[in-house]
């Protein structure tokens, strides 16, 4: 049922499927698999600033502890962790979340070597997202290869607050329309879309995006299930019912493939963002660096060749009706959206699971990244074509955020 052209866009969902599927895709993903763009550093210790949380596993006695790269081969199971005393004897519930989604974090020694450098090539700069502090003890480098997103057991209430905290307070919503995530999962959607065709276009587009990253992680969960798990082996796969109970048109009063249309609404900000941000990337200064040479001028080409393609797009969002009013109305609003992303980031320190914070984080950040981009596209047009790009800076978080959540 997801067809035909999507609300406040001239493109429709098969020109974007044509494109991503046979050109774009593909080149993404073998970019994200080089060394630059998989090791994203993440504090997953922060605590929640809003409420206190009590899930066992958004304790830190229930993290994944850190090991050093020749206690543990790469790519190992989250069974071999030694654990604390103290946290073998919480309840069996999150021993099982602790092992469906523990964060391997080990690299080895080369590895490490070359993150150093690369904290040197970052530069700090406003942004709409809560920032990591990067330099903090609990900071770590995480392979995002080795920890995929999928279904980690994270459900039932502690998840459903999550979401409902992010509808609730920060979608513009006026007071009388309910939230979009009432536990009964069916009737409160109605009143939601009459409210977000009657307000402007700006706001509505903040509420898309934000139901468009949830349909994105909702994909991912039913498209990684844990369909058995047995002493000799786990299956991970497609669990069609989890994604239909999620996005079938009858199973969600109708609400289904609208949610799926906000994932394309969200895929052409995202893919604006990445034709708008080619000539900071174009310079010759920029360097993808990770200390291999030959991999990172490879790497660079092929990372030109994906904006050049993003930029040959022919049906983009054209993000100049955003904003595009009264002068200091816009810039109100604009400043509104900061903020409202910015809490946005922040609750993702509320996930009790640390996979499903891990990955929250790097897609929250790099939609954040999307909209600092189109926001600052004055200033992208002014950046000498060599030295420092005055004025507009993006930092190696904020690249590998900005891609790796494009990619998902």
């Amino acid at each position: 049922q997801v067809t035909g052209y999507l609300d406040d866009c001239t493109c429709d969902v098969e020109t974007i499927d044509a494109f991503n599927n046979y050109k774009l895709f593909p080149r993404l993903n073998q970019l994200l698999e080089s060394d630059y763009f998989r090791y994203y550093k993440v504090n997953l210790q922060k605590p929640c600033p809003f409420w206190d949380d009590n899930s066992h596993c958004g304790m830190r006695d229930c993290a994944v502890q850190p090991c050093s790269s020749h206690e543990v081969p790469d790519g190992i199971r989250a069974g071999s962790y030694k654990y604390s005393e103290e946290a073998n004897n919480l309840a069996e519930e999150c021993e099982e979340a602790k092992r469906l989604g523990a964060v391997d974090d080990s690299l080895s020694k080369e590895t490490r070597q070359a993150v150093l450098q690369w904290a040197q090539h970052d530069d700090s700069s406003d942004s709409f997202c809560e920032a990591d502090d990067i330099h903090s003890p609990d900071a770590e480098y995480v392979d995002l290869l080795l920890n995929p997103e999928r279904y980690t057991g994270y459900k039932g209430p502690d998840a459903w607050k999550i979401w409902n905290s992010i509808y609730e307070e920060n979608c513009f919503k006026p007071q009388n329309v309910k939230r979009p995530l009432a536990s009964g999962r069916g009737e409160s959607f109605i009143y939601v879309t009459k409210w977000v065709s009657r307000v402007c276009v700006e706001k509505r587009a903040f509420y898309r995006l934000i139901s468009g990253l949830h349909a994105s992680i909702n994909i991912h969960l039913s498209a990684r299930y844990l369909l058995q798990d047995t002493w000799s082996e786990k299956k991970w796969g497609p669990n069609v019912t989890e994604f239909q109970q999620r996005f079938d048109e009858v199973l969600t009063s109708g609400e289904g493939p609208r949610r799926l249309k906000n994932l394309y609404f969200l895929y052409l900000i995202e893919l604006r963002a990445l034709s708008k941000v080619l000539p900071f990337f174009e310079r010759p200064g920029f360097q993808l660096y990770t200390g291999n040479g030959s991999q990172d001028a490879e790497m660079k080409d092929l990372l030109l060749e994906i904006l050049h393609l993003a930029k040959s797009f022919p049906l983009h969002f054209d993000e100049n009706s955003f904003f595009a009013g009264n002068k200091k109305e816009a810039a109100k609003l604009k400043e509104e959206f900061r903020l409202h992303f910015k809490n946005i980031s922040k609750i993702m320190d509320c996930v009790g699971c640390f996979k499903c914070r891990l990955w929250g984080k790097l897609q929250t950040q790099g939609l954040g990244t999307a909209l600092k981009i189109l926001f600052s596209e004055n200033l992208i047009e002014k950046m000498p074509e060599s030295g420092p790009s005055y004025g507009f800076q993006l930092t190696r978080q904020e690249i590998v955020a900005l891609f790796n959540a494009f990619g998902r």
